[in-house]
């Protein structure tokens, strides 16, 4: 039976220790065991070689999967091999409303046109960025002198990129030569490429080819272009065979890529563009009117390694159409770079139940403006959900739900052992506890761990001696001020049940009938009452909670203020057990950091004994 041979086996010591036990066995070998021997100077080479070639050998298995794989040209081949499509850096962009004022002025034309590649300036954090349009548009002289630019869907909101639109010329050779077309620019956005096929380098007769994700029915004619990234990171071009698989230029013919070199998410939130030119009309300049309709968004670097590697799995499982929750997701999160993950679930799973519907919950990235979250979303049913879904579905959309986590760590720390006051320490863990919720929990299907933080807290220094952690979920809720209030709260955890000692709901405060209040179950019950703060019953019953349900009821609830100065209410609750809570759908847990702690003891951990004479 052939015998494992595990990485640590690679090991330069091992290995060459594994030498020297071939040795002891030949008698011939004397000196082997002499580091300052000849042989020895030749076992080192020998090991040192056999360590080498082991990892090379490991790496490159490595190389060879997609889930071990840690070259981005490995991750990207990977994906390619699966039909995915690795995207490139976005420009950002911004929709504005063009206008020309020419009122008063003689002689002025019908019609205007505003040449494509007119440039927009926006300055960004104190950085100057350019956008352009990508197409000419055209404004009607509205009778006044007043000229709006139209869109080719006849609105008036023009989309400027941002970027350098460059281009990128080949000359095709012998068909026994194959082609290869690479664009050496990897700032390149790949879905603002156009691609133009002249007859001959001097010709001004061309083919527009279009992008092979376009294409429907794929034949011998079928001019369409597909666009990879290429292992240093360019972008290489390709055609159809000229067989059976799409149009293949011709020897002779000429091929010109223009496209856009862009600056991705860098280029996002500008809200100002103010026109680098005028308009001339009658040798007269007139300045361009802009008004943002929203703001720069959608810029993006290059798709992660990470993503890549989660994503192109799923994108394969879909093969381009929509049936389970999972193709929904791909779908959404691999086109929409606003989106920073979704949660998508039927309607036989949604409260209530709706059959026949797909439900969809968008995380958008911060920042993200109303306008753009609804383009988002138009763009989700009008170019995905409406053709590839295979049944007839319909696409309803639901914002996430944010569940505030009040966490408040307690910690023994031995200040003997660092170097660090008990307010540093407190600082350090509060500030852990910020990043650990940021990077792993504040989002869709993020689980909370208790063990799992802790560990982690423990572990940030040695004087930490052991930790501990409450946890309070909390949901926010609109009121109406002088108005009765219904609604019910559905928070993703069991509450613990109703005992005489603790209040297992608890609100934040407001004024009733005259006195600040809260609403807090009744003890050894799962009643709601207003008490003032003094903890006198002055409404005995508002509502209800149920237990297993995790559902706080409020009825016909009427405050005259909110005391806080906000709009809304904070719903606090006991979990039945917090040691595990996996919110489910659109639910998002969030640190609430307004109402959370880290606080130290010191218990200094001294063993030695001082024994006096």
């Amino acid at each position: 039976m052939a015998s494992t041979i595990k990485s640590t086996d690679l090991d330069f010591t091992n290995i060459k220790q594994k030498l020297k036990s071939h040795f002891q066995k030949k008698t011939e070998f004397n000196d082997y065991d002499f580091e300052a021997s000849g042989l020895s100077n030749i076992l080192d080479v020998l090991a040192y070689n056999t360590h080498v070639n082991g990892l090379t050998a490991n790496y490159s298995l490595n190389e060879a999967f997609l889930t071990t794989a840690q070259l981005r040209s490995s991750v990207v081949s990977h994906a390619q091999t699966l039909g995915y499509e690795v995207q490139s850096s976005t420009a950002a962009k911004a929709i504005v409303n063009l206008s020309l004022n020419l009122t008063g002025v003689s002689g002025r034309p019908a019609q205007i046109a505003l040449a494509k590649g007119t440039t927009f300036t926006s300055s960004i954090d104190g950085v100057s960025y350019t956008f352009r349009t990508r197409e000419t548009f055209y404004a009607l002289d509205n009778g006044s002198g007043v000229y709006n630019f139209k869109a080719s869907d006849d609105t008036e909101n023009i989309s400027i990129f941002e970027g350098v639109e460059k281009i990128k010329t080949f000359l095709v050779g012998e068909k026994d030569e194959r082609q290869v077309y690479v664009i050496p620019d990897a700032t390149m956005d790949t879905s603002t490429a156009v691609v133009e096929v002249y007859e001959t380098a001097s010709s001004s007769t061309f083919l527009t080819y279009t992008p092979l994700s376009q294409a429907i029915n794929v034949d011998a004619n079928t001019t369409h272009f597909s666009i990879y990234e290429s292992p240093n990171g360019f972008y290489e071009l390709n055609f159809g065979d000229g067989i059976s698989f799409g149009k293949s230029p011709e020897p002779g013919e000429k091929v010109v890529v223009t496209y856009l070199s862009n600056k991705g998410a860098a280029a996002n939130n500008g809200t100002v563009f103010t026109p680098s030119s005028t308009i001339t009309i009658n040798s007269i300049a007139y300045p361009l009117n802009t008004v943002t309709v929203t703001e720069s968004t959608g810029g993006a670097p290059k798709q992660t390694i990470e993503s890549i590697r989660q994503l192109a799995p799923i994108a394969f499982a879909a093969q381009k159409r929509l049936v389970t929750s999972l193709d929904y997701k791909a779908m959404i999160e691999t086109n929409f770079a606003q989106v920073k993950n979704a949660a998508v679930w039927s309607g036989d799973q949604n409260v209530p139940i709706d059959f026949g519907a797909i439900y969809i919950s968008l995380n958008f990235e911060t920042g993200t403006s109303d306008t753009v979250k609804q383009t988002v979303k138009d763009a989700i049913v009008g170019n995905y959900t409406n053709n590839l879904s295979v049944m007839s579905m319909t696409t309803k959309f639901s914002d996430p739900i944010d569940v505030f986590m009040e966490v408040n760590v307690a910690f023994q720390f031995d200040p003997a052992l660092t170097g660090k006051t008990l307010g540093a320490m407190e600082t350090d863990i509060y500030q852990f506890v910020q990043n650990y919720f940021a990077t792993n929990v504040e989002n869709f299907d993020a689980v909370f761990r208790k063990s799992n933080m802790l560990t982690e807290i423990d572990a940030l220094d040695a004087s930490i001696l052991n930790s501990s952690v409450t946890i309070r979920p909390s949901l926010r809720q609109e009121v109406t001020i002088n108005a009765l209030n219904t609604f019910t709260l559905n928070y993703p955890v069991k509450i613990a049940v109703p005992d005489d000692v603790n209040h297992r709901v608890t609100s934040s405060t407001f004024e009733f009938k005259g006195v600040t209040a809260t609403i807090k179950n009744r003890l050894s019950s799962t009643i709601l009452e207003i008490q003032d703060l003094d903890g006198n019953v002055i409404l005995d019953n508002v509502g209800e909670y149920n237990a297993q349900a995790g559902t706080v009821a409020i009825n016909a609830f009427e405050p005259s203020q909110i005391t806080t100065g906000q709009s809304f209410l904070i719903f606090t609750i006991v979990p039945e057990q917090d040691s595990v809570i996996k919110p489910l759908r659109n639910y998002i847990l969030k640190l609430d950091t307004a109402r959370s702690s880290a606080t130290a003891t010191v218990d200094r951990q001294t063993t030695s004994l001082e024994v006096s004479a």
